[in-house]
């Protein structure tokens, strides 16, 4: 996380907060993006792209950031924040989420670490169709968590493909 959040925060001192005049859809496409990225790279063995799956799943990271920023974001919150206002978000929605990785990783016996990178990014892409469901939905389930709770779980996925890939 630490990786992740030190170019969240170059990127905003280049950038500033653009991200925030997207949308959730659009924030979830970007995710998908990503996500496809790395699988038809761990199809197809080759990047015509000098960018290895590494930036990727950082980026799966930080965009799974950005969505839950954006989720807590009231319709008057300016579009542009500060470098440390976004760090304070991000350093917030990063321990949410790892503080449920800590309390799943209990309850699963610290699975991951037998799965393989590519089972990571299968399921990635599987929590991407459900959030573009419920947001086909307009937010609406009868039986499932929220986005949020699949924004989670795609940032931890890709936290644990970066250990794995050895990103320290």
């Amino acid at each position: 996380m630490r990786v992740c959040r030190e170019l969240f925060i170059k990127k905003t001192r280049d950038y500033g907060t653009a991200w925030r005049i997207l949308r959730m859809e659009s924030i979830t496409d970007q995710i998908f993006i990503k996500a496809q990225r790395i699988r038809t790279l761990e199809e197809k063995k080759v990047s015509k792209v000098d960018e290895d799956i590494t930036g990727e799943y950082i980026g799966i990271v930080n965009y799974c950031v950005m969505a839950m920023m954006q989720m807590d974001c009231k319709p008057d919150t300016p579009t542009e924040l500060s470098a440390e206002q976004a760090g304070q978000m991000f350093d917030e929605k990063a321990h949410e989420t790892r503080e449920l990785m800590f309390a799943k990783n209990h309850d699963y016996g610290e699975a991951w670490r037998d799965m393989r990178i590519s089972s990571l990014t299968d399921l990635i892409l599987m929590k991407l169709l459900r959030v573009k469901q419920i947001e086909d939905n307009k937010g609406q389930t009868l039986a499932s968590e929220g986005v949020k709770a699949n924004y989670q779980d795609m940032l931890n996925y890709s936290v644990f493909a970066l250990i794995k890939l050895g990103v320290k």
